[in-house]
């Protein structure tokens, strides 16, 4: 039987292991996610990728294959968000999930009825302000990681942010094994979360092929490229990112639109919608409309490479510990060995012998 980590984390969220299973785009789906409840994690649903109706129909499905808690990651920025609040708080979701930070109204809405708020950020400043209106936690992801978080490292990004709050820190980026998360609580962190780890697991959806892609590849095979979405996105370098990255602002723009009308009929969404989400992005994040443009391209190649398994046509979000991961275990697998592991690595610290410091003489 596995041993159990108690943190600020599992008492906040009431799961038995200090390990988040992230909301990554067509990969969390409810099999992953009920998976990771199962094991005693956090699974987080990605919904930017999905229609409200689709977004019902997998928490619906979660909900059956699990009776643990779970989260929903949801664009704070869509124009949507308050609906999907609201089903959220109807079916009782323990947790809400957002990769930008969502309004102060939001936040507030979401406590008052007992749902968990954990932001993800990618500076101390950001999460000062997500603690000031009411988060409950937050998820701090450095440039290891595959989202769009800048440059810094965790091992900086970490101890900057713990020492900014005092709500439970989530560290993200970089971690895959019982080391890692042995090293984030000695930081002083609550948990770990993790991607590309739990996408590394039998129960992710993303095709057999595409894996054993990602198992394939080395530490120095990801890069940070802008020409994905706009911003700073770490990817699998495949020889469409090297097309992407070498092709012209004209042609880059083009292609995106096209991805954009593709993606406007399969959600179904309005052009009136989509001109929304479009102004909304531009206010919440400071893009130029070429970068909102190109935002919209994103979720066609992502769907392209880890849904089609089209990795000529696709692109594939990854963090940089893509190239330190060697296998397929089921989910409750990892999580059994990542607490199993840190456990013993904790163990081992604290037998080390303690000396007293020798006293310092001056002649």
């Amino acid at each position: 039987m596995t041993g159990r980590l108690r943190t600020p984390l599992t008492e906040l969220v009431g799961i038995e292991h200090p390990i988040v299973q992230t909301g990554m785009g067509w990969v969390a789906g409810p099999g992953l996610v009920s998976a990771t409840a199962n094991a005693g994690g956090l699974g987080i649903l990605a919904s930017a990728t999905m229609t409200f109706a689709e977004l019902e129909a997998a928490i619906a499905k979660t909900k059956a294959q699990t009776g643990k808690p779970f989260g929903v990651n949801i664009r704070a920025d869509a124009t949507d968000a308050p609906e999907r609040i609201e089903l959220l708080i109807r079916e009782k979701v323990k947790v809400a999930s957002f990769a930008l930070a969502p309004k102060k109204e939001l936040i507030a809405r979401l406590k008052d009825a007992g749902v968990v708020v954990v932001p993800s950020i990618g500076a101390a400043k950001h999460a000062v302000k997500v603690a000031s209106w009411g988060a409950d936690a937050v998820i701090v992801q450095g440039g290891e990681g595959g989202g769009h978080t800048g440059p810094v490292a965790t091992t900086l990004l970490l101890p900057s942010v713990l020492d900014a709050v005092d709500i439970p820190v989530v560290a993200g980026g970089g971690f895959f094994d019982g080391r890692g998360l042995a090293a984030a609580l000695a930081y002083g962190a609550a948990g770990v979360a993790m991607g590309t780890r739990f996408l590394l697991t039998q129960e992710s959806s993303v095709p057999e092929a595409v894996k054993q892609e990602y198992l394939a590849r080395g530490l120095q095979d990801t890069v940070v490229s802008t020409k994905v979405d706009g911003m700073p996105h770490r990817v699998l370098n495949t020889e469409l990112v090297q097309k992407l990255e070498h092709s012209g602002r004209t042609r880059g723009l083009a292609a995106a639109a096209s991805n954009a009308l593709k993606f406007k009929g399969m959600t179904g969404m309005k052009w009136s919608t989509i001109v929304k989400d479009g102004l909304a992005m531009r206010k919440h994040k400071d893009l130029t409309w070429s970068q909102v443009i190109m935002a919209a391209n994103t979720p066609m190649l992502l769907k392209a490479g880890l849904v089609e398994g089209n990795t000529q046509a696709g692109v594939l979000a990854a963090g940089q510990v893509t190239g330190i991961i060697e296998d397929l275990p089921t989910v409750q697998d990892l999580i059994d060995s990542i607490i199993t592991d840190a456990l013993a690595r904790i163990g081992a610290l604290a037998a080390l012998p303690a000396e007293a410091p020798v006293p310092v003489t001056h002649s």
